[in-house]
């Protein structure tokens, strides 16, 4: 399932980065990630199993060779926050 993930810290994840458990098994992959301004920091979404794809679960990120940890976010990263007029 397609995730959007929110990286703890200040390294992104890129297109490719390895995503594991929590427990350090491999779940998924990045497929786009970077700087997110709306956020102040990085942001990334990727694919994951059913399994691990509930906001809030715990995950590592595999940047540079190692892990960094990570956790499933709802997507949009921010709400709306206009209105549209009919």
């Amino acid at each position: 399932m397609r995730v959007g993930i929110l990286p703890e810290g200040r390294a992104p994840a890129r297109e490719g980065t390895e995503i594991l458990s929590a427990d350090g098994n491999k779940i998924g992959h990045v497929t786009s990630g970077g700087f997110g301004p709306s956020v102040n920091g990085p942001i990334a979404m990727g694919y994951v199993s059913a399994a691990h794809a509930s906001a809030g679960t715990a995950l590592q990120l595999v940047v540079r060779g190692k892990p960094l940890p990570a956790r499933v976010v709802a997507l949009p990263f921010l709400p709306h926050r206009y209105r549209r007029s009919v």
